[in-house]
């Protein structure tokens, strides 16, 4: 069995797309994976897959399989518990002394290309800052993400790839709970 996390774009956000969790682990289950489990309302799907699928066609099957179920586009961006650990482990911003408060990651759903990766890196939002590391953008906000501009939207247009973004107390509990 190969674990995975789904990490869903968008939804049970300000009252819009909304998706009861009892919902997903069911579309989930009907999509022949096991051991499903959710964490929290914004969409993290902890599941295993008797087949190693690739991550961008495994996104894709769930995603037509929500369009599917509840008529919604949602983004999903795929990670195994490993690729979770790595990005834990490159964050510049990350050290033991961190105030996680202001940490963010920034999934990809593919690695951008180098001119890309150049045009995002040619914006400075100072004080918050952001370093990308194949397909995690590591993020530091002075004050809170809502504020910031290095948004989901921001790195979309520069990077042209699929993106979505959690906390990194978040990111943090995803690795852990992925351990079990």
């Amino acid at each position: 069995m190969h674990k995975r996390i789904a990490i869903l774009r968008g939804i049970n956000v300000g009252g819009k797309r909304k998706i009861l969790m009892a919902d997903l682990k069911s579309m989930f289950e009907k999509m022949k994976f096991s051991n499903v489990h959710t964490y929290i309302q914004s969409g993290n799907v902890f599941f295993e897959s008797k087949n190693d699928i690739d991550n961008i066609e495994l996104s894709k099957n769930i995603e037509e399989a929500l369009k599917e179920a509840f008529g919604l586009e949602v983004p999903v961006i795929v990670r195994t518990p490993k690729e979770i650990e790595t990005a834990i482990s490159q964050n510049p911003f990350y050290r033991n002394d961190s105030d996680i408060g202001h940490l963010h990651l920034t999934f990809l759903k593919e690695e951008p290309t180098d001119e890309n990766q150049d045009k995002a890196k040619s914006y400075n939002y100072e004080p918050d800052r952001f370093k990308i590391k194949g397909r995690d953008i590591f993020i530091y906000c002075e004050g809170k993400y809502h504020q910031s501009k290095l948004t989901n939207n921001f790195f979309e247009k520069k990077l042209k790839v699929g993106a979505t973004t959690r906390n990194w107390k978040t990111v943090l509990k995803l690795f852990e709970l992925s351990k079990n």
